[in-house]
């Protein structure tokens, strides 16, 4: 009985780490580095203007202060608390006008260029062999930037909403500044996993089945929870290498090498997926 259980497929671990193995190979490979520095600098160039977006379109409806708080809760989930200050100082100095219609044209160009480098690395992934033209990407682009963008946005609209309800009802203090951030972490994972599935499936120019984009975009979606983590745990550390080696441009580099890693999970599950089994992904 002992010899019959021990069959092939019995110990997943043995399958996992073949997996995890082939998935380091693929981040070995030239390619891969380049399209995910090419991700990381589109997000640098993008990430500033679309947070002016979502902090002008919330002052629109609620008050400076319960703005202020939503952001830095928000913003709290991706960033150590030293470069949280500045970052929302800046957003809230901002007033509407033709600052804040070039902050959107702006966003529009520097999020089709992260667009851009994925598709084309996606593509190679999951074995499509043509990719879109250059007006055809702009296209689908400009529809993941509309929907990610309004599913942050949403989340952020929610988060402020619950604060003002909460600072009614409860008044200020540490119970409320938890079940705010409570809140925002409950909404924030279901609203990745859901921004990876939309990449993992309309972005290639091909389709790409469920049973491959939905348990890539789990996966990946839990594995950049972790991230962030890992990244507010060893900040202490690696905030002052980067003073010391950067000085003034510490935050900018952090941005772009978070960037990174987050491309390099996020290309890993396309790689991961294009493995499983199930149907093939047709162009």
């Amino acid at each position: 009985m002992l010899e019959e259980q021990k069959q092939p497929g019995q110990f997943p671990w043995v399958e996992v780490w073949k997996a995890v193995r082939q998935t380091f190979h693929y981040w070995m490979e030239t390619e891969t580095h380049v399209y995910a520095f090419s991700v990381a600098a589109n997000v640098l160039l993008s990430f500033f203007p679309f947070l002016v977006v979502i902090c002008s379109l919330a002052k629109l409806v609620f008050p400076v202060a319960v703005v202020k708080g939503a952001m830095e809760i928000a913003l709290s989930d991706y960033f150590p608390s030293e470069m949280i200050g500045p970052m929302v100082a800046s957003l809230l100095s901002f007033k509407r006008g033709s600052l804040e219609a070039m902050s959107i044209l702006l966003l529009l160009f520097t999020a089709n260029g992260v667009f851009e480098p994925l598709e084309v690395a996606l593509n190679k992934v999951f074995g499509i062999t043509t990719n879109r033209s250059y007006f055809r990407n702009q296209v689908v682009s400009m529809g993941l930037i509309f929907v990610c963008g309004g599913l942050l946005t949403f989340s952020t609209v929610l988060t402020a909403l619950n604060q003002q309800y909460l600072q009614q009802t409860l008044g200020t203090g540490p119970v409320t500044t938890f079940m705010v951030d409570f809140f925002f972490r409950i909404i924030a994972v279901p609203i990745t996993v859901f921004t990876l599935y939309l990449v993992y499936k309309f972005l290639p120019n091909g389709d790409v089945p469920n049973n491959r984009a939905v348990p890539a975009a789990i996966v990946i979606g839990l594995l950049l929870e972790v991230l962030k983590y890992t990244i507010i745990a060893t900040w202490p550390w690696f905030g002052e290498k980067l003073n010391r080696e950067y000085a003034g441009f510490r935050h900018s580099v952090a941005i772009v090498l978070w960037s990174f890693l987050a491309a390099m999970l996020l290309l890993a599950g396309a790689e991961w997926a294009a493995r499983r089994k199930g149907p093939t992904v047709t162009s």
